[in-house]
């Protein structure tokens, strides 16, 4: 049985900071890390995906957490074909940027440059043992078929020797007719698939398929429930309370998921309040871990 650790998609969500959550004396950047690194152990960092990290930030989250913690890692926007501000963008790198915004796709020498700024920042975290794996999330318009797999391939190519997990936002990458293959791509790449939790009523709806494609990681993130996936603020998309009967539904997935890797990790993106922890927390109590 593999080993399972429950977290969340962030823990400087402002909304998780204004919620009480932490308490006095640990409000402050280093404190809010030390204290979430004693109640989860793990966490995901977003802030990666809308700029660069650092290596000064790669060293505080090594210094604030015990030795086992892990950090999950979104991939920052360019690598994953997102629309990206110029102002994400290293100084010197912004004239290329610029120079290739009005053609189509980005520019691969680019996409070398920012890889290698971004893993050069996530170095520390990969050598102490904290990084778990970096999460490479692509968006609704990146649809099944030939252009996707071949920038899939590109990315996993540039990344090779990193562990990663990849979450496909279009849903026919899991729909029946496409599940298989995309199970195929992804053990094939030495890619985890990502399993996600959302509301399965809209046109838009991520099937919660389950198909363990690494022996290292299997990575499950849960996005709430709400009808406002595609249409609301960011408050809305991801405003929703688990019920213990909504989170029982995901502890047979789980445990069959850790027969087949070697961790197993179970991220809450319900961030709206304490929302997130509450349902860690309420996870980590059905799982057996605490």
């Amino acid at each position: 049985m593999g080993e399972i650790r429950v977290g969340t998609c962030s823990w400087t969500d402002k909304a998780l900071v204004s919620s009480g959550w932490y308490p006095a004396g640990h409000r402050d950047a280093e404190g809010r890390l030390r204290h979430y690194a004693t109640r989860f152990p793990v966490a995901e960092v977003d802030s990666t995906y809308y700029g660069l990290p650092s290596t000064r930030n790669s060293l505080l989250w090594i210094d604030r957490t015990p030795a086992g913690f892990r950090f999950d890692v979104k991939a920052f926007s360019l690598l994953t074909g997102h629309p990206t501000r110029p102002e994400a963008l290293p100084a010197d790198l912004r004239p290329a940027f610029a120079r290739q915004r009005e053609r189509p796709g980005v520019d691969p020498g680019l996409l070398d440059d920012v890889w290698d700024r971004y893993s050069g920042a996530l170095e520390p975290l990969r050598a102490s043992g904290r990084l778990g794996t970096l999460v490479f999330q692509f968006s609704h318009r990146f649809v099944p078929g030939r252009p996707a797999v071949e920038f899939l391939r590109r990315c996993r190519e540039r990344a090779a020797g990193w562990p990663v997990a990849v979450e496909f936002r279009n849903p026919g990458w899991w729909r029946d007719e496409h599940a298989d293959a995309t199970t195929a791509l992804l053990t094939d790449l030495d890619a985890g698939a990502v399993a996600v939790d959302m509301a399965q009523d809209l046109p838009s709806s991520v099937p919660p398929v389950v198909r363990v494609t690494t022996p290292e990681l299997a990575l499950v993130r849960l996005h709430g429930r709400s009808d406002a996936w595609r249409t609301g603020t960011k408050e809305e998309r991801f405003r929703h309370s688990y019920t213990r009967e909504e989170l029982s539904e995901w502890v047979p997935r789980v445990r069959e998921t850790a027969e087949r890797a070697q961790e197993v990790h179970v991220l809450f993106n319900n961030c709206c309040g304490d929302a997130a922890v509450r349902a860690a927390q309420s996870m980590r109590q059905l799982l057996g871990l605490s």
